[in-house]
């Protein structure tokens, strides 16, 4: 098993309120850095989907109050 060491944004500061990442056997995991034990496991691919989803303002409605 190959596993790198977690890592924050530098965006994070001194908080422990932030999203995690490493690599992990080929995969991307994700943690909130508060609730560690709670491991989100997903493909490179998938991750950079994901991202550009975001990005593109794919999922601005889910954060909206209407």
């Amino acid at each position: 098993m190959s596993n790198s060491a977690w890592q924050k944004s530098s965006y994070s500061g001194s908080n422990s309120d932030c999203v995690e990442v490493r690599t992990a056997d080929g995969l991307i995991e994700l943690r909130e850095s508060d609730e560690g034990d709670v491991i989100v496991r997903t493909t490179r691919l998938n991750l950079a989907d994901f991202l550009q989803g975001a990005k593109a303002g794919e999922f601005d409605h889910l954060t909206t109050n209407a």
